[in-house]
């Protein structure tokens, strides 16, 4: 699934990726306090989420440096 999921991630443009950044670092806000208030049922959740912001702040990473060398010749 994992895969699959990079593979979408990997044809967003810089924009949407921003976007896409923003809104899952809410959504990871969101559940961590589900589960401290002790209404979270599905903790893997959490860690699902992380594994995708982390993907997506490298892919943001990537883009920057490709476009910092296209910028430098």
């Amino acid at each position: 699934m994992a895969t699959k999921r990079f593979k979408e991630l990997k044809n967003l443009s810089k924009d949407e990726l921003e976007i896409k950044v923003r809104e899952s670092e809410a959504q990871l806000f969101q559940i961590r306090m589900k589960k401290a208030t002790g209404q979270l049922k599905d903790t893997a959740s959490i860690w699902r989420l992380r594994k995708d912001v982390a993907r997506m702040k490298m892919l943001q990473g990537q883009q920057d440096s490709v476009s910092a060398e296209k910028a430098a010749r």
